[in-house]
C-alpha cells in the first residue's frame, strides 16, 4: 500500500528511511521531515499543461517512479489541469508509452492513476481556477500542501501564476511553484518574468528547474572537486591548459522545428544546460554544502565571465548527408518543413568564455552544442597542460580528466603509460570509473525524480536562483541580440560530423590540443 497512515508502521518506517536517505544525498542542511509532519499533511501535486507533451515524456513518468519506489509524501494527490476536456482515463492511454509497469507493478500502477485528478480550463480565467481550488480543497485534510509544476509555454507563465496566487494558495501549509524554462529570451525578457514572479510569490517558493542539475554525474561534480585531494591542488589555471563542455545529439529537429528555430541552440541547450555545468566546474569551495552557499558560489563565477562577442562563437546549421542511412540523416535543417524557408537559425554553436578571477584567468571554457551530429555525449572534459622537460621525444599526450554525464555515466582520467611488453614506448589509457560497471545493481535515478523530490523536502540546491539567472543572460544578451538582428548565415555541416570545422580551429587557438587517435572503450564487464 502507498498510502502510509498509522496502520501501516513498516510502510511509515520505509517512508522515513526513504526520505532521510534523501535528505542525506542531497545535502538538505535545515530541511526537517518528521514522519508526523508527513502523516498530518494532505499534499497535492498539480501539472499545468497535463496534456502536452512535457508531461507526458516527463512528468508523469516521474510521478510514477515516485510513487511505485514508495517516496512521495502520504496520499498525494495528484491533479492534471489544461484546456483539453479529458479524463484520468484519457491521460492513462496518452501516456501509455511512457507510463510503464514491469511485470509484477501492474496493481501499483492501478493505484498511481486512482490517485489522479483532472480539472479541464482556460489559462486566464479566475472562475476555472477556483474550481480547481474547490476540487483540491475537497481532498485535503489537516496542514495542506501544494505543489505546481508549470508544463507551459512560456506566454502563460504569467497569468497561470497570478491565478494561482489569487485562488489557488495553500492555508494551512507550503505552497511551491515549479517553473520550466525558458526563463525569457534575453535579459529584458527574464527580468520582467523575474519580477513578476517574486510579486506574487517569495524566493523560497519559486523553483526554477534546470534538469540537468538533477543528473547524477552533474551533481557528482562537488563531490569530486571537494572531496578528493588529488583534484583540488591542479583544478586552476597552473595546471589546466581548457575546459570543454559538451552537448551532442545524433539527431535533428524531426519535424519540430517551428519550436526550435523560435529559440535556437543557445538557448536551448547553451545559456541553461552548459552553463550551469560551467559554474560547478569552475566555482569555488563554498562554506558548506547548504543551497544558498553552493547558490553564491556559482553568481560569483558568473560575474567573473566576460560578455560573448561574435567573435568568441562559431555557429552552424546542419545539411543533409545525401549518402546517409535513413531518411533523416538524408534531409538538413532546412528540409524540415516546420522551419520557416531560409532560416539562419544555428543547430550547432561553439563559444569560448573567459572567466577573469585568479583561478580561472587565461584558462578557456569551451561551450559546444549541436544537432545531428556523430553521437550523443554530454560531457566535461579537463584538459591539463603539457608535461614540461619532455624525456619522451614527444610521445606524451596531455592528461585529461573527463566527467561523461550521459550515456554511460563515469569518470575517467586519460593518462600515459607504458605499453606493456618488452619496448619502452608510451601510450595512452584510462584510470576508469564507469558506473554501470562499478555499480551494476544500483538504479540511478532519473533527473526529474531527484528534482522533484528536492521539490517536496524544500531544497533549492539544484535549482537556479533569480540573481543567478541574471547574470547568465548577462553573458549571452549582447550576443543573442546580434544573431537575432544581424541574422548571419551559419556554417554548414553535414548531418552526423562533429559539426563545423571551425570549431575544432577555435579550440586548437584557444589552447586546446585535439589528436583524435584516442578513443574511450567501455571496461570489459566481468
Amino acid at each position: 500500500m502507498n498510502g502510509l497512515d498509522e496502520g501501516n508502521p513498516e510502510g511509515l518506517e520505509l517512508l522515513r528511511k526513504s526520505l532521510k536517505k534523501v535528505q542525506i544525498e542531497t545535502e538538505l542542511h535545515e530541511v526537517e521531515i518528521s514522519s508526523g509532519d508527513i502523516a498530518d499533511s494532505s499534499n497535492i501535486f498539480v501539472v499545468f499543461g497535463a496534456s502536452g507533451d512535457l508531461a507526458r515524456k516527463k512528468i508523469y513518468p516521474t510521478l510514477w517512479a515516485l510513487f511505485r519506489d514508495n517516496l512521495l509524501p502520504k496520499d498525494t494527490k495528484i491533479f492534471g489541469y489544461a484546456r483539453s476536456k479529458f479524463t484520468v482515463e484519457q491521460i492513462r492511454e496518452k501516456c501509455a508509452g511512457t507510463v510503464k509497469a514491469k511485470p509484477g507493478e501492474e496493481e501499483a500502477l492501478d493505484r498511481f492513476w486512482q490517485s489522479n485528478h483532472y480539472v479541464a480550463g482556460s489559462y486566464d480565467t479566475k472562475r476555472d481556477f477556483e474550481m480547481l481550488a474547490q476540487e483540491m480543497a475537497g481532498m485535503e485534510k489537516g496542514r495542506n500542501n501544494r505543489l505546481f509544476y508549470l508544463a507551459l509555454p512560456p506566454s502563460v507563465f504569467k497569468p497561470v501564476t497570478t491565478m494561482i496566487k489569487e485562488t489557488c494558495m495553500a492555508d494551512k501549509g507550503w505552497t511551491r511553484v515549479i517553473v520550466e524554462k525558458p526563463f525569457g529570451k534575453d535579459s529584458d525578457s527574464s527580468a520582467d518574468l523575474s519580477n513578476h514572479l517574486q510579486k506574487l510569490f517569495s524566493e523560497d517558493q519559486l523553483y526554477r528547474i534546470d534538469h540537468y542539475l538533477g543528473k547524477e554525474m552533474v551533481q557528482n561534480l562537488i563531490s569530486l572537486r571537494f572531496g578528493n585531494m588529488i583534484f583540488g591542488p591542479t583544478w586552476n589555471r597552473d595546471s589546466i591548459a581548457s575546459v570543454i563542455i559538451s552537448f551532442k545529439e545524433p539527431f535533428g529537429t524531426q519535424g519540430r522545428g517551428g519550436y526550435f528555430d523560435e529559440f535556437g541552440i543557445i538557448r536551448d541547450v547553451m545559456q541553461n544546460h552548459l552553463l550551469q555545468i560551467l559554474c560547478l566546474t569552475a566555482m569555488e569551495k563554498p562554506v558548506t554544502t547548504s543551497p544558498d552557499h553552493i547558490r553564491d558560489e556559482k553568481v560569483k563565477v558568473l560575474k567573473a565571465v566576460q560578455e560573448l562577442t561574435m567573435d568568441d562563437v562559431v555557429l552552424g546549421q546542419y545539411q543533409g548527408d545525401p549518402e546517409g542511412e535513413d531518411e533523416d540523416s538524408r534531409l538538413g535543417y532546412l528540409d524540415d518543413k516546420t522551419v520557416p524557408a531560409g532560416s539562419t537559425c544555428p543547430t550547432f554553436a561553439a563559444a569560448v568564455l573567459k572567466i577573469k578571477n585568479e583561478r580561472w584567468d587565461g584558462v578557456p571554457f569551451i561551450l559546444r552544442c549541436g544537432k545531428a551530429l556523430n553521437e550523443r555525449k554530454a560531457e566535461v572534459r579537463i584538459q591539463y597542460r603539457d608535461v614540461p622537460g619532455d624525456i619522451f621525444n614527444g610521445q606524451t599526450a596531455r592528461n585529461e580528466l573527463v566527467i561523461r554525464v550521459q550515456p554511460n555515466e563515469s569518470v575517467y582520467a586519460k593518462v600515459m603509460t607504458k605499453t606493456p611488453g618488452m619496448s619502452f614506448t608510451l601510450e595512452e589509457t584510462e584510470l576508469d570509473l564507469t558506473y554501470k560497471s562499478r555499480y551494476k545493481d544500483a538504479r540511478l535515478p532519473e533527473a526529474y525524480e531527484r528534482l522533484i523530490l528536492d521539490v517536496f523536502v524544500g531544497s533549492q540546491m539544484h535549482f537556479v536562483r533569480s540573481d543567478e539567472l541574471a547574470e547568465a543572460w548577462r553573458i549571452f544578451t549582447p550576443l543573442l541580440h546580434k544573431i537575432d538582428n544581424d541574422k548571419p548565415k551559419p556554417i554548414p555541416y553535414k548531418y552526423g560530423s562533429r559539426g563545423p570545422q571551425e570549431a575544432d580551429d577555435m579550440a586548437a587557438r584557444s589552447g586546446f590540443t585535439y589528436t583524435g587517435r584516442y578513443k574511450w572503450q567501455e571496461p570489459a564487464k566481468l
